[in-house]
């Protein structure tokens, strides 16, 4: 097999896996016995909710080959670039941008609380890994992060922010003058 169709074939495995689980699901679904309905119609749902994440993932992997690796690991995103890197928590994370640097290369902007930012090419090794946890942020949207992929515009573009956090009710005494 050319290299082109062995990478395309590796990057939609999941897909095709999740697809497979729908097909399975819709045979045992036109299956007599309304168990077997039941357990078919189940994992149909099961296999088209998997196969639209992992459509969805297979999507955000970029391509091209930036320098430097991520991971992530517990809660934390780290990126070790050859000039460049850092670790971010993702509880710390307030804001998420993408933009285009050197006029060619998108990446992340992922700010934190304390004001520091980390820049993560999107295309780097392992930056697939990206999307469930950006998916996994609190109101995050799966269709902005999709189309955070495609951006090419001059300024950044804001994918995700984390909603402000009221402080606790308070009450306050006033003391008679």
């Amino acid at each position: 097999m050319r290299p082109e169709v062995t990478a395309l074939l590796s990057r939609y495995l999941e897909t095709f896996i999740a697809a497979g689980v729908a097909a399975v699901g819709l045979r045992f679904a036109v299956s007599p016995g309304p168990v077997v309905q039941g357990f078919g119609l189940l994992l149909t749902l099961v296999g088209i909710g998997w196969a639209v994440t992992a459509l969805r993932r297979a999507r955000f992997h970029a391509k091209g080959e930036a320098p430097g690796i991520v991971e992530v690991i517990e809660g934390r995103i780290s990126y070790m670039g050859p000039v460049m890197g850092g670790v971010v928590a993702v509880d710390d994370l307030i804001a998420l941008d993408v933009l285009v640097v050197a006029g060619a290369r998108r990446c992340w902007r992922l700010r934190q609380s304390d004001g520091q930012a980390l820049l993560i090419p999107q295309s780097a090794e392992g930056a697939e890994a990206l999307y469930d946890v950006f998916a996994g942020l609190p109101g995050a949207s799966q269709t902005a992060l999709v189309t955070a992929l495609s951006y090419s515009g001059d300024t950044a573009l804001a994918v995700w922010r984390r909603a402000a956090v009221r402080p606790p009710y308070t009450t306050a005494s006033v003391s008679p003058d």
